[in-house]
């Protein structure tokens, strides 16, 4: 008669996984290090300042020309809205265009139309 061997059981063994989390908040490092003044890196930066400050706009954050501190209100629906002055609510001007850089708005004074128009790079935004 032929016996089968005995086969030992084993002992169950937990694994303790451990994730590396990088420090730096990197998601992959490639290795190479980033050339801050390239050509690439420059418009990749003014992308953002010009997408940053187009954000800050249309969200209604304050900001001065002169003396005098405005705010964007958006229309309903998401249309166009206006600017008002941050202090009383005023209405100051309609907007009727809001691009990367620019804004363009008008306002009647006396019965005639006058044009405004705001450079969104060189407005100051009141923190």
């Amino acid at each position: 008669m032929i016996t089968k061997p005995k086969l030992k059981t084993m002992q169950k063994v937990k694994i303790e996984v451990k994730k590396e989390v990088k420090v730096d908040g990197r998601k992959n490092n490639t290795g190479r290090p980033v050339n801050k003044k390239s050509a690439r890196q420059a418009r990749l930066a003014k992308q953002a300042f010009y997408a940053d400050v187009n954000d800050k706009f249309q969200k209604g954050n304050q900001f001065k020309i002169k003396n005098n501190t405005y705010k964007y209100s958006a229309g309903e629906n998401g249309g166009l809205g206006c600017i008002v002055g941050a202090e009383f609510g005023m209405h100051e001007c309609n907007v009727s265009y809001i691009g990367r850089t620019k804004v363009q708005g008008y306002t009647f004074v006396l019965g005639k139309k006058v044009n405004v128009e705001l450079n969104l790079k060189t407005l100051k935004f009141v923190k």
